[in-house]
């Protein structure tokens, strides 16, 4: 069960009605970063969860948090939206919201929503939960939430830098708060359940003796000039403590690969259906650079 008492998890209050900024301000909806992609995916998350219930509880409450957000958000458009013109035949050389009709305000707000929020990013572009990542394992989900909420947090301060209205940075410097919180809480699970000492490589069930351990911790470089990056990656124990970083230049240790023929009934050419017929076509092309040089 969900439950809503109707009120916001914090106020929303625009100070000057910006149709420009309810664009902007969709990408934290319904963009990769946004409020969409970390509720959906805090939810399926916790729906999948298996093992200790806490963690399961913890997830569906952040998921919950998050449908608030996306309704702080939401609310947020729908008040930039207040006043914007419903038609490019008003006089937008005088009005500064008319004029956002020809200067980046979303036609969709117009067309399609009635002044309000919708589930795309800033462009217009449905959230279709491509980034929704949510694979069983709790490792591998914390570390993919720490980076969910760090590009979040990020475009939160983009979006900060971006207006001066007071209501809107104010909202949005919650929101910034929470993301602080909501990284922190993901890294805190790795901690309690040993840190990267017990919880990497993800998963941690394989055995690492079935792995080709000589490639598990050798940073392979492959510029042209056989130069490497050196840091941390390259030198010292590995940060699970299970092995020590190296560096070399990458080399092939396979050879060239070779496939069959194409087979006649997939609708290839017949050059392509026979060895024989790809050694003439290889021999044409091999005639005709000797004749060119």
């Amino acid at each position: 069960m969900f439950y809503t008492d109707g009120k916001l998890q914090y106020p929303v209050r625009v100070e000057r009605p910006n149709p420009v900024f309810a664009r902007a301000l969709q990408q934290a909806i319904g963009g990769v970063e946004g409020e969409i992609r970390v509720c959906l995916q805090y939810l399926f998350q916790g729906w999948g969860s298996r093992g200790p219930a806490k963690y399961r509880d913890m997830l569906l409450n952040t998921g919950t948090e998050e449908i608030g957000h996306i309704e702080m958000l939401s609310t947020a458009v729908a008040l930039n939206l207040e006043g914007a013109p419903l038609s490019v035949q008003e006089d937008v050389s005088k009005d500064a919201i008319g004029g956002s009709v020809l200067n980046g305000m979303s036609m969709q707000h117009i067309l399609s929503s009635g002044l309000a929020a919708m589930p795309v990013n800033s462009d217009g572009i449905p959230f279709d939960c491509s980034h929704i990542y949510a694979s069983g394992n709790i490792a591998a989900d914390m570390t993919a939430n720490v980076t969910a909420e760090s590009t979040g947090r990020t475009l939160a301060v983009r979006l900060y830098n971006m207006t001066d209205d007071p209501g809107m940075k104010d909202m949005l410097a919650f929101l910034i708060a929470r993301d602080t919180m909501h990284q922190q809480q993901w890294m805190a699970v790795i901690e309690e359940l040993g840190g990267t000492a017990q919880q990497f490589p993800i998963p941690n069930s394989f055995p690492q003796e079935q792995e080709h351990r000589e490639y598990s911790y050798v940073y392979l470089g492959h510029m042209t000039d056989g130069s490497i990056p050196q840091g941390r990656w390259t030198s010292g124990p590995s940060l699970d403590g299970k092995g020590e970083f190296s560096a070399a230049v990458s080399e092939p240790l396979g050879g060239e690969p070779s496939l069959a023929p194409a087979r006649p009934d997939s609708g290839a050419q017949a050059d392509q259906t026979s060895k024989s017929g790809m050694t003439g076509v290889l021999g044409g092309v091999e005639g005709a650079i000797e004749r060119k040089l």
